[in-house]
């Protein structure tokens, strides 16, 4: 059995709820079940088999929509986090009747002079002061020569409630977690409210379980030890005001909610009530432990160390980052051009390279069925990325999109994986991305092959329109536009034959909204022409006779202003050219990549 009285390990109740962070999914934030005798983390899903990402969530679906999810890992493996994090800790000052009195004779109070509060002591903790259990605690030099110890039981909140009655508190208690209610003391005494002095960076300490109510017994017996020693013992039956007491006084005239944290006060044996004064120093290590939580223990750190939660704040961000999701929060993307992008390389290492460039509402699959069907992964290095925000790759809504943009990250590509005199294969939106690239490295491209070019500059119905597919995506999805893309930019044979129409539609209702509107954007802003008769490279221009987007008449342009380019129109083909006759399109093209 476990310390908490009940079983540890799949076999038994997972409810020893620890939170961590994944080395797997790109250090994403999981909870799992910790088995305190083994040291082990069980990782723990809803019953739908999505991975838990925080107690809120455990919380909210209660212990039976919760199920064991993926193999045992070893504590020792991961980083752990603190069970709750994100809000102010609820907390009570002076609410053991023997460290009320240490606490009023010590000289550090400030408040109501009394051995026994005739109202519960609430102060706030700052969020920013949690960290985990076996993090550092910084010690403040020049803010605090005082640092003491509150090992103390938080109470988390199970569900919201106003004006509760204290015969129904308990009910509206999920379960506990342990605190260490880390205080500067002299600041505590200075400001007269607690505030101040309880809420330095690393001052809350919690963890490392948090358990439901109903998996542990009524009393619970709360113990502090420093450096070996043991400070602090006490139990919940020696609080001065009850648990449900101060959830009945906190209530009374705001909402509590669900994951609010409690502190409860802490038993006599505080650093300052030693003979003489102890403060804590560098190296000391506190460990606190409640009956069926474990034990919370951390040290504090050297003067000189850095204050770990600057950084962790300084990593948070509000800005919104589109389409990670798609891959787990970043897991097998790549750093290109200081973004991270779904890249991926294919084929013969040293074979001959050929990139790839998808357009507007496509991925990199686009070129699968044109890949297989020419064999090129026998003999060539092949070069596949998902443009910013569509397919794997995801967008961060400060980056600005545009053709120039695309290119950039094209280029970065080529810089990274060291290609030069390479084949280009783009597009629709891509050839503009594709002639960008081609016109300002020449060295990158030797030869161009152009699928379905839109005119450069493109006209203003194309950019009106591109503008108004950039709206309508944001406010209703891809369902919006794709009926409109797929009837305009296919033929009549695709339309009958129906496969060609379902691959367009798969694309389409894959993408990101956010994505393939900031496409739309890039689109919108090609404005300006092109210099394409500057092109140097080998090209091959390929349109389909029902091409609305890229009709022959444009290719034909294009062919006349690109030294000894060809065009080749396919016969009852729209602008989907791969998906729609990926036989036609090969046998064009085959010759060009030899």
């Amino acid at each position: 059995m476990a310390p908490n009285g009940h079983t540890n390990g799949v076999s038994g109740n997972l409810t020893n709820y620890v939170a961590y962070l994944d080395p797997k999914a790109s250090h994403q934030s999981r909870i799992g079940h910790l088995d305190v005798e083994t040291s082990s983390i069980q990782p723990l899903s809803f019953a739908s088999g999505t991975p838990l990402t925080s107690l809120y969530q455990v919380i909210e679906i209660g212990e039976a929509n919760i199920k064991p999810s993926g193999e045992i890992i070893q504590l020792s493996s991961v980083q752990l986090q603190a069970p709750i994090c994100g809000r102010d800790v609820l907390a009570v000052g002076k609410n053991y009747f023997e460290h009320a009195i240490e606490f009023n004779t010590s000289g550090y109070d400030s408040s109501d002079k009394t051995d026994q509060p005739t109202h519960p002591v609430i102060f706030t903790k700052r969020a920013t002061s949690i960290i985990a259990h076996g993090e550092p605690i910084f010690p403040h030099p020049g803010f605090t020569d005082t640092v003491d110890y509150e090992g103390e039981i938080g109470v988390i909140i199970g569900k919201s409630g106003f004006k509760i009655e204290e015969k129904d508190a308990l009910n509206y208690v999920w379960g506990y977690t342990i605190i260490n209610d880390m205080t500067a003391r002299e600041r505590q005494r200075d400001h007269k409210q607690f505030y101040i002095g309880k809420s330095p960076d690393t001052f809350c300490p919690m963890g490392p379980i948090a358990v439901p109510a109903s998996k542990l017994p009524k009393i619970l017996r709360v113990q502090t030890r420093v450096n070996g020693e043991k400070r602090q013992d006490s139990t919940t039956d020696e609080l001065i005001f009850s648990i449900p007491f101060l959830v009945k006084t906190l209530s009374a005239g705001q909402t509590l909610q669900p994951g609010d944290v409690l502190a409860t006060g802490t038993p006599a044996g505080v650093g300052f009530g030693q003979k003489p004064p102890v403060f804590l120093k560098p190296g000391d290590v506190i460990e606190v432990s409640v009956t069926g939580l474990g034990s919370l223990k951390n040290t504090i750190a050297d003067p000189t160390a850095v204050n770990q939660t600057v950084s962790r704040v300084q990593k948070e961000t509000h800005v919104p980052i589109s389409n990670l999701s798609k891959s787990c929060g970043g897991v097998g993307l790549a750093s290109i051009n200081s973004k991270q992008l779904y890249y991926r390389h294919a084929g013969v290492p040293d074979g001959s390279p050929i990139i790839f460039i998808h357009g507007l509402g496509g991925t990199s699959e686009f070129y699968t069925p044109l890949i297989a069907s020419l064999g090129l992964e026998r003999n060539h290095s092949l070069h596949l990325l998902d443009l910013e925000g569509h397919g794997l790759s995801p967008t961060s809504a400060i980056s600005s999109i545009s053709i120039s943009s695309y290119a950039s990250d094209f280029y970065a590509l080529a810089q990274e994986a060291k290609v030069s005199g390479a084949t280009v294969v783009a597009h629709s939106m891509g050839c503009l991305v594709a002639i960008t690239l081609a016109l300002q490295h020449p060295e990158i491209v030797s030869k161009l092959l152009l699928l379905g070019p839109p005119p450069t500059p493109l006209p203003e119905a194309g950019q009106a329109g591109s503008i108004a597919r950039a709206a309508a995506v944001r406010k209703s999805g891809m369902a919006a536009v794709v009926d409109t893309v797929v009837t305009a930019g296919t033929s009549a044979k695709s339309k009958d034959d129906k496969i060609g129409i379902a691959a367009v539609r798969l694309s389409l209702l894959s993408q990101d909204p956010e994505g393939y509107a900031k496409g739309c954007t890039a689109l919108a802003g090609a404005s300006e022409a092109l210099p394409v008769a500057k092109i140097k490279a080998k090209t091959l221009i390929v349109t389909g006779d029902e091409d609305k987007v890229s009709p022959p008449q444009v290719c034909e342009k294009y062919s006349t202003e690109i030294k000894g380019s060809k065009v080749h129109v396919l016969s009852q083909v729209g602008h989907w050219h791969i998906f729609e006759d990926v036989k036609g399109v090969s046998d064009v093209v085959a010759s060009f990549f030899q």
